[in-house]
């Protein structure tokens, strides 16, 4: 029997119907092994049901045991897992799916993503992906760090709208006109990178909403996101953290507080460009 208390959180629905937890534990760079797996099962224990992982995290075997480990039914777990570039080749996506199943000791994902727009490639990807998802052993399948000219480029071609784009935003990167096109489009957005590795505790209207609600900054700006109606990804390898990420649905945020914190915006990537990657 599973002993593990879910926590209550909320949920989005995809364009198919599937529905996905709105915060869940991102595990890039976290070693394979021990401390993969301490992460994931503490935040299955704390009640997290989406685990995020990709194969170039070189982790999702850690990720596939924890959660073999946890008694948790699968059917319970939103599992993403992504392909990457140099496996962005229509004859090598289907074998790269496969070994992500046999890692993640599973015989479906929930998502499967794109994980960046190689130039030439990702639509034959993509519609290798269209054939997985067809097959079954892929609930939804999607993209990663796609700009809208890519998107709108991927449907021009290809016949299953993604559902979910994951892309970096938080407050100073909120990426406003490529939510609104995503939104439209019915594709969910998802945020990598939301808490800025932490340096949302130096913002200081962060800190003043913080200490209205006995908050800390890092649940503050989760909370914005998840009420914007993106799903948010933090990523953590401590247990007190992943509990804390996850303590964010006993409080809602006001219109005049949302607002406050869309005026942060500065258009400043922490992580790499899509349109200037090297793949």
């Amino acid at each position: 029997m599973n002993a593990v208390v879910e926590t209550s959180q909320e949920k989005v629905t995809l364009n198919n119907g599937l529905q996905m937890p709105s915060i869940g534990l991102g595990v890039l760079k976290s070693k394979n092994g021990g401390e993969v797996e301490d992460a994931v099962l503490h935040a299955l224990e704390t009640g997290y049901r989406l685990i995020d992982t990709a194969s170039v995290y070189g982790n999702e075997a850690g990720v596939g045991n924890a959660i073999q480990q946890s008694g948790i039914d699968r059917e319970e777990i939103f599992l993403t897992t992504k392909v990457w570039n140099t496996d962005q080749r229509k004859d090598r996506t289907f074998d790269a799916f496969e070994k992500s199943l046999e890692h993640l000791q599973t015989d479906y994902v929930d998502l499967y993503l794109v994980h960046w727009p190689v130039g030439g490639h990702f639509v034959d990807t993509y519609k290798a992906m269209e054939k997985i998802y067809a097959s079954g052993r892929a609930k939804a399948i999607g993209v990663s760090n796609f700009q809208t000219h890519h998107l709108t480029e991927l449907m021009k071609s290809t016949s299953i709208v993604p559902a979910v784009n994951q892309i970096e935003m938080h407050p100073w990167l909120q990426q406003k006109d490529l939510l609104r096109f995503s939104q439209q489009h019915g594709i969910q957005v998802e945020a990598w990178r939301p808490i800025m590795m932490g340096r949302v505790t130096e913002i200081p209207e962060l800190n003043r909403i913080a200490g209205k609600y006995g908050k800390s900054e890092v649940q503050i700006t989760l909370r914005w996101l998840i009420q914007k109606g993106v799903v948010v990804i933090p990523k953590s390898v401590t247990k007190s953290r992943i509990q804390s990420n996850f303590e964010i649905f006993d409080f809602k945020l006001t219109p005049e507080e949302m607002i406050l914190i869309e005026m942060l915006d500065r258009g400043i990537r922490l992580g790499p460009d899509p349109d200037n990657f090297s793949f």
